[in-house]
């Protein structure tokens, strides 16, 4: 995961003064293209669970996925966290939860 942030970080072009604004729109609004590809399928009449998606649609979700995680990686880096251990606390935050 921290190589992929390095990785991510050599294509990131977009003004530094606004940089974390800028990032977290970007997670939002690539976000909300994923919740697009879904809200799709569910009109089509696809499964909720995504098994029958068509496969253009999956590989748009694959696309979308990839934006929101260059966003989600950049703008961690800006705020000084590294991926890796953003995903380590949330696998221990939820595996405490779901023992609790």
């Amino acid at each position: 995961m921290n190589e992929y942030q390095l990785q991510a970080k050599t294509t990131a072009i977009f003004p530094q003064e606004v940089s974390a604004a800028y990032l977290a729109l970007g997670v939002a609004g690539e976000a909300g293209e994923v919740a697009e590809e879904v809200k799709k399928c569910l009109r089509r009449g696809y499964s909720s669970d995504g098994s029958d998606f068509p496969q253009d649609r999956r590989e748009n979700l694959f696309e979308e996925l990839g934006d929101v995680l260059w966003y989600v990686a950049n703008l961690a880096e800006v705020l000084g966290f590294k991926l890796e251990d953003i995903a380590d606390y949330n696998i221990a935050k939820l595996k405490k939860r779901h023992s609790a």
